[in-house]
């Protein structure tokens, strides 16, 4: 028993305390053993670099190891002695009972554990400090191709730009056909333009750069024709080379979850603990814990793990180089999937990369046994 004098009694209480918040007057915990449980999902190396904070394969558990460095620091400022064990699951209810971390805080094996999302059920059993390593879960995928998605032969030229080429072929038709008609007076052949029809096609015919076998053959006609051909051939040249670009340009089809969940795109998780979980939960859990109980994401959970048919769960790496052939979008915590990203993909591949966010939740918090002597502790340090 460590005791503080609080003050004396001299008609009324004297507080003589020098502090008298608890956390000045506590933070001494004389070497008392603090034990943190760490959620290891990625890689059982972890098990070897986290305690020694060698910063060796940061591209597995980056969460947990970041949650560690934090913890141990400010144990050591309390001067507590950090303990950690592993477990490999965050923490669900299942049958009635809590698994993975959640039960490491809840039954007392640890104090407090790794960062990981808010739920109403959760905060039964556990409180929760600040957030020590933010992450993000979110669904990443590259836009699809422009062409995928609408017809791309309508959009190098605005409407008004359409019907004026139209009305331009039309008086190109028609002056090409008086001109010929005047020289028809003074001769006639074959290869003579002779009805509408064949000025029609030799309108036609520069429209589509292509030449044709009815042609004037006096000087104004030809001239007539040489600036038809040389404009409509600008006109065409402008018009392949929006093309081009427009084949190369991803679109802006998908911007939010609803979208995602209709685009006929492969929708995939990763094959992790939590992805078991949390994408099935709007149907598994009551609904006064429901957050989001919608259509939507119970379609998307059918399109990732169907009754009949592959599930489609895949590692990391796959998972990665799925997105980057893209019409693929991959469900995991981000921080991996751009540490990946980074290595593997070119510059331009980056440039169409999106998010959509699942699980809506707030930002992730480290929880700690709930009615610990200790919290307001952890919380300050």
């Amino acid at each position: 028993m460590i005791s503080t004098p609080r003050g004396y009694y001299n008609g009324s209480v004297v507080d003589v305390r020098a502090h008298r918040e608890l956390y000045r007057r506590r933070r001494n915990m004389r070497g008392h053993a603090i034990t943190m449980s760490n959620v290891i999902q990625d890689s059982n190396t972890t098990r070897l670099h986290l305690p020694r904070e060698d910063r060796l394969e940061p591209e597995y558990d980056s969460i947990a190891k970041l949650c560690w460095m934090g913890v141990r620091l400010g144990l050591v400022m309390l001067n507590a002695t950090p303990v950690y064990i592993f477990s490999n699951r965050w923490g669900y209810k299942v049958d009635g009972q809590w698994s993975g971390m959640i039960d490491d805080v809840y039954s007392g094996r640890a104090e407090l554990g790794t960062n990981l999302v808010i739920t109403e059920e959760r905060l039964d059993v556990v409180s929760y400090t600040d957030s020590l390593a933010p992450f993000k879960v979110r669904f990443i995928f590259r836009q699809p191709p422009l062409p995928y998605v609408t017809n791309i032969f309508t959009m190098p030229f605005s409407t008004n730009v359409w019907v004026a080429m139209f009305v331009c072929a039309i008086l190109g038709t028609i002056t090409v056909y008086f001109a010929a008609k005047w020289e028809a007076k003074g001769r006639k052949g074959q290869t003579q333009v002779n009805t509408i029809g064949d000025a029609l096609l030799l309108t036609v015919s520069a429209i589509g750069q292509q030449g044709c076998a009815m042609e004037p053959k006096k000087l104004s006609g030809r001239m007539m024709v040489f600036v038809l051909f040389t404009a409509l051939m600008a006109l065409y040249a402008a018009y392949s080379a929006n093309i081009v670009v427009l084949l190369q340009a991803p679109s802006d089809s998908i911007r939010s979850l609803p979208q995602l969940a209709n685009a006929k795109i492969t929708l995939a998780a990763n094959d992790v603990d939590y992805n078991h979980f949390v994408l099935k939960w709007p149907f598994t859990i009551p609904p006064r814990y429901q957050p989001y109980n919608d259509d939507v994401r119970k379609n998307i959970y059918r399109r990732i793990d169907p009754e009949k048919g592959q599930k489609h769960y895949y590692n990391l790496q796959e998972g990665v180089e799925r997105i980057r052939q893209g019409l693929f979008a991959f469900h995991s915590i981000v921080e991996p999937v751009y540490r990946q990203i980074e290595d593997t993909f070119l510059e331009n591949e980056k440039c169409d990369l999106m998010e959509a966010d699942f699980l809506n939740n707030f930002d992730p918090f480290v929880p700690v046994r709930k009615g610990s002597p200790y919290f307001e502790l952890y919380r300050v340090a």
